[in-house]
């Protein structure tokens, strides 16, 4: 039986990204064969410097994270059935079928649409990573966000707010920082240039960010550095900016017992991606099923529409995800 899904290259010239008939996959031992209803964009997948593509000129098929119903599992698989409706992280996410690992699914609330269900796996799962497990982050501690009207960047501000936290976004649109209020944005600063320092500084009283998330670059990673609290910690998640290399002052990383680390799934084996779902679900998923967190969508396309989808979040037309809807 064949499908269709979507494949991409990158390589001197950019990228190109087509729409072919591929072999319906089968699912391996601890893996769920998935019909994909629907999946969201994230700007690492499309980036050839994150490391999530082969050699120049290969072809992948892509998506990072959907949503669907279960309709085959595979040898050792528990507590999932043919027809249970799942959302989740997995490779070829832009697909008519895709294979999930059994330990990556969560259960779909029935409040969420599938367009819905499908913005939270990955980016929420980068932040509860960020501002939990890696961040410490604490009620009533000061939370910067670069870049606050990214994917990644709402789901943080929102899983913020539900942590007790004061959040400050930055982003080179007054609109979109407006638009996030409503979601409990505290602070925002509209900046299209790494000068932010002062009003995180005078914000807070003087005392600084205790986390901050760049999802940016490097382009603004001193500037974080000058505006973080005693013991503050900072995640490093993108480099939207292609900015890879930048000033530390180490004087202040010392005095100031600061904190610096990344985030990324690409060396990770299957079971340390996996590690924090339990976690997750018990922590995070309540907050979903109760309507207390919202996932925002910027844009529903449909499943051809993928390339135009794309070009808007590259263009930084949007605000929290766009999703692909593949199968109504």
């Amino acid at each position: 039986m064949s499908m269709q899904s979507y494949w991409m290259t990158i390589d001197d010239n950019g990228s190109t990204i087509e729409l072919r008939d591929s072999p319906t996959p089968q699912p391996g031992p601890g893996q769920l064969l998935v019909r994909m209803r629907a999946a969201s964009l994230n700007r690492g997948e499309f980036v050839a410097g994150h490391g999530l593509h082969g050699k120049p000129g290969t072809w992948k098929a892509i998506g990072g994270e959907g949503s669907g119903e279960v309709v085959a599992v595979g040898e050792g698989v528990t507590g999932w059935k043919p027809g249970d409706e799942v959302m989740g992280r997995c490779a070829g996410a832009f697909s008519e079928y895709a294979v999930m690992e059994a330990a990556e699914a969560i259960a779909k609330p029935e409040s969420l649409s599938w367009e819905e269900a499908a913005s939270i796996p990955l980016t929420f799962l980068v932040a509860f990573d960020m501002l939990v497990l890696q961040g410490k982050l604490k009620a009533g501690e000061w939370l910067l966000i670069n870049g606050v009207s990214s994917g990644v960047g709402v789901a943080s501000l929102q899983l913020g707010k539900v942590l007790g936290a004061n959040v400050i976004g930055t982003s080179g649109s007054a609109a979109k920082l407006e638009a996030l209020k409503p979601l409990g944005l505290d602070v925002a600063i509209a900046t299209r240039h790494p000068v932010f320092a002062a009003k995180v500084m005078e914000a807070t009283q003087q005392h600084g960010a205790d986390l901050v998330i760049n999802a940016v670059g490097g382009s603004v990673f001193a500037e974080n550095i000058r505006c973080m609290a005693f013991e503050g910690r900072l995640a490093t998640v993108g480099y939207v900016d292609g900015v890879l290399h930048a000033d530390l002052d180490l004087e202040a990383l010392h005095a100031k017992r600061l904190a610096v680390f990344g985030v990324s799934n690409k060396l990770r084996t299957k079971q340390q991606r996996s590690a924090s779902i339990p976690r997750f679900v018990e922590e995070v998923m309540p907050h979903f099923a109760s309507g207390r967190i919202k996932p925002q969508l910027d844009q529903v396309v449909e499943f051809g529409q993928l390339v135009e989808a794309k070009r808007r979040m590259e263009e930084g037309a949007h605000t929290g995800k766009i999703a692909l809807r593949i199968q109504a």
